[in-house]
């Protein structure tokens, strides 16, 4: 889909030399990169902020509104549509940092700059979202209409609105949100407010945000008078109650206010042209040491769930002369077929890193695996330069792609080599790109065995790739070890994404955290249900809901690198000033939806698509719809106003305006896997292939002449031979079928031609 989103917007370019607007400058596209370079054009094109864009199919339509110039006539037209950005007028961004969380507004103004004003077009919103984005809202408007997304449960008006196709909405790459609106007239203004929410990065003490604001040179205005007003506006709030130190920033912003853990800067200037760089800030929060924070907070009146709110938050602090933990490391990877190529080339550079890490005294093993399992070592081996260049070397060997998917067989094999792991972290790295029938049967197995077996059980940190591996499954497997889930549905982020989550997995400076005091309550329920390592590249978060008196003070427990025992007191505080339902929202729904899946509890998706609809957090349970309000058909039946027609449209107006049109998306969550991908080794991040449309109909021809064939043909062998045949060999033998049709299978043939009830 971004290739095809960016041919589009290189067509588009193309279209807008068309466009002239007197002695201003013209709209000169940029210099696009030739088609050798493929990576360096997706680069160039796709969105690295906020951009709406007229989807052409027409280009006869493609002119100035204002200023009608002389074109050249256009035969034909864009198929697929071209994508023209418009120009931009105004732009607002608002950013607020709470805990580990940024939740970020634009407002901008946009105008059909490209369209005669006779025309219309629909008009594309891209949304380019930060570090693990979750877009939480689009609302627009355009000449008295308005726009606005919303989310509903599954089966939840079903029919009542027209169903979409995936362009009208869809994700476009993960971190790449996009929503299509309908028939904007030329030289109109739409105003658009965009919402996500993303994380913070986090690195020796310090926060940082990046949000996607680097604006491509034409989308500024061509007319030179316009003003162009560009805003900032940045609020800090740690939660932590300790000093918040600024420490860097990508654009001039003036201090506003400075509390204790609280920061407020904005920023406001007319510029010649919008701003080219990401917007990034800085800051510092925690001191030398481990410490943290409770927050509590009481639920508002329209909240799902009416029980008492609590979020701790733990930072690892900046020591540098911590001591680290003795691992016991083993990686499990998947060879399957489905992994040949990049997926698997870029595994093995990121293993290549991890095993550069381990130190001298830390063990390892590799396991590879498809339907079979092959292990490096028959048991762990030291980490030392000679057996990791000989690890090197037995993955050049075995790293083969080939054969189907086994999970249960090298985890539980991973497992039983780390029972007896002494003053060490058992970790066990999980990598697969598909999903298995018994994902249950091995949550169970490792459940049992994981909770029961010791002081220090070995963590799994598992690792999805692509969109038919079970995520929720791997979710689920790393939330009963206290490990941690990483992914990459991008091809492009395999390495990356891969990296962060071994180094996670190094890093760990405080294990086996404990707060018992909590027992105390009357009701107590904690997201995740297990607590996971504090690692010294991020936070820990861990939020719930409670009944009962919350204890006057609290402490986490648990052991440092040097096996000491370890005891923090968490400071206690009211959450006055933050959301703490929006802030825990995207950590509590992709949890429990993993709980309702590993349970298959039908209650328990029931609250996590209220608690989804409530939040505006997408998740599996609930789907997003655009609704349409045309505020003109409102005053168009004021008194006193009333249009002079028969009763019968009168009464139809009227009942158009009240109602508002809504359009419902596809679904827009990542699925529970797919078992059939999965078996035919089909590689992340392709589509499963479907039967021609001409195949579709030889199919339903050959299903409808069974009976007339007397049973001397097998309609399944002529589906997957129809399936495996090119394009002209399919319409050869559909032609064959209408003619043998027309001898005398009626039924056949009202579905091949035009002249039966179906056609």
């Amino acid at each position: 889909m971004a290739d095809d989103f960016v041919k589009a917007v290189e067509d588009g370019l193309k279209l807008s030399k068309r466009l002239y607007f007197g002695k201003d400058r013209p709209v000169t596209p940029p210099k696009v990169p030739s088609s050798m370079d493929k990576s360096g054009a997706v680069d160039m094109l796709l969105p690295k902020s906020p951009m709406v864009y007229a989807v052409i199919t027409d280009p006869k339509i493609v002119d100035n509104p204002d200023i009608p110039s002389y074109q050249p006539y256009v035969h034909g037209r864009c198929d697929p549509p071209s994508l023209i950005p418009l120009q931009m007028n105004a732009v607002e961004l608002d950013v607020d940092c709470y805990l580990d969380t940024a939740f970020v507004r634009v407002s901008g103004t946009w105008r059909v700059h490209c369209v005669m004003g006779s025309k219309s077009c629909d008009c594309r919103i891209a949304v380019p979202m930060g570090d693990q984005g979750s877009i939480l809202g689009v609302e627009a408007e355009i000449s008295g209409k308005s726009y606005h997304t919303q989310l509903i449960a599954l089966g939840e008006n079903d029919g009542a609105g027209k169903s979409a196709s995936v362009e009208t909405g869809s994700f476009l790459k993960p971190n790449i949100f996009t929503l299509t609106l309908p028939q904007i007239d030329g030289g109109s203004y739409l105003s658009i407010r965009l919402r996500w929410s993303q994380k913070l990065s986090y690195r020796d003490g310090e926060f940082s945000v990046n949000v996607p604001f680097k604006f491509p040179e034409y989308v500024t205005p061509a007319i030179k008078k316009i003003p162009k007003r560009e805003k900032i506006h940045l609020n800090v709030n740690a939660g932590t109650g300790t000093e918040v130190l600024c420490n860097t920033s990508s654009h001039p912003l003036k201090q506003l206010r400075r509390d204790v853990g609280k920061l407020g800067y904005s920023y406001e200037s007319e510029v010649l042209k919008w701003s080219n760089i990401d917007f990034d800030f800085s800051y510092t929060v925690s001191p030398s040491h481990i410490f943290g924070g409770v927050l509590l907070q009481s639920p508002s009146v329209h909240d799902v769930d009416q029980r008492e709110m609590f979020c701790m938050c733990l930072l690892p602090g900046t020591a540098k002369s911590r001591k680290v933990f003795k691992k016991d490391v083993i990686f499990i990877v998947d060879i399957s077929k489905s992994m040949q190529g990049k997926p698997l080339e870029d595994t093995k550079n990121a293993l290549a890193v991890a095993l550069s890490k381990l130190d001298p005294g830390d063990s390892f093993n590799i396991i590879a695996f498809n339907g079979e399992t092959y292990l490096f070592s028959t048991s762990m081996e030291l980490a030392t330069k000679e057996a990791v260049e000989r690890a090197h070397q037995w993955i050049g060997i075995n790293f083969i792609a080939g054969g189907s998917t086994n999970i249960c067989a090298p985890l539980t094999k991973a497992v039983e080599m780390l029972t007896n792991s002494r003053g060490s972290i058992p970790i066990i790295f999980l990598v697969t790109d598909g999903a298995v029938e018994d994902e249950r049967q091995i949550c169970d197995a490792m459940k049992s065995r994981l909770t029961n077996g010791g002081s220090i059980c070995p963590r799994i940190y598992t690792f999805g790739i692509g969109s038919y591996c079970n995520h929720y499954f791997l979710r689920m497997l790393a939330m009963i070890s206290r490990g941690y889930y990483g992914a990459a549905y991008d091809l492009d982020s395999i390495e990356i994404q891969m990296q962060k989550l071994f180094t996670r997995g190094f890093s760990s400076v405080l294990a086996n955290i404990a707060i018992d005091t909590l027992k105390d309550l009357d009701e107590f329920e904690m997201y995740p249900s297990r607590i996971p390592d504090l690692s010294s590249e991020s936070p820990l978060i861990v939020s719930g809901r409670y009944q009962g008196k919350f204890p006057d003070t609290l402490k986490a427990k648990g052991f440092l690198g040097d096996l000491s025992n370890f005891v923090v007191e968490l400071k206690l505080q009211l959450a006055k000033d933050l959301p703490l339902d929006r802030i825990c929202a995207k950590q509590q729904i992709d949890l429990l939806t993993a709980q309702a899946w590993f349970s298959e509890d039908k209650r328990l998706e029931e609250k996590v698509s209220k608690m989804s609809v409530q939040t505006g957090v997408l998740c599996e349970y609930t789907r997003m719809i655009i609704v349409e309000t045309d505020e003109r058909n409102n005053a168009s039946e004021s008194p006193g106003t009333k249009k002079v027609g028969s009763k019968k449209s009168d009464h139809q107006k009227i009942l158009d305006s009240e109602v508002p049109k809504t359009i419902m998306l596809q679904n827009l969550g990542i699925g529970f896997g797919d078992l059939t991908a999965t078996a035919e080794n089909f590689p992340p991040g392709s589509e499963i292939p479907k039967l021609p449309e001409v195949a579709e109909i030889f199919v339903k021809a050959a299903s409808n002449c069974c009976s007339t064939l007397g049973n001397k043909c097998c309609c399944l062998c002529c589906i997957e031979c129809c399936n495996k045949l090119n394009d002209q060999c399919v319409i050869v033998l559909t032609q064959l079928c209408t003619a043998l049709a027309c001898f005398g299978c009626f039924e056949c043939c009202s579905n091949l031609c035009c002249c039966g009830q179906d056609g």
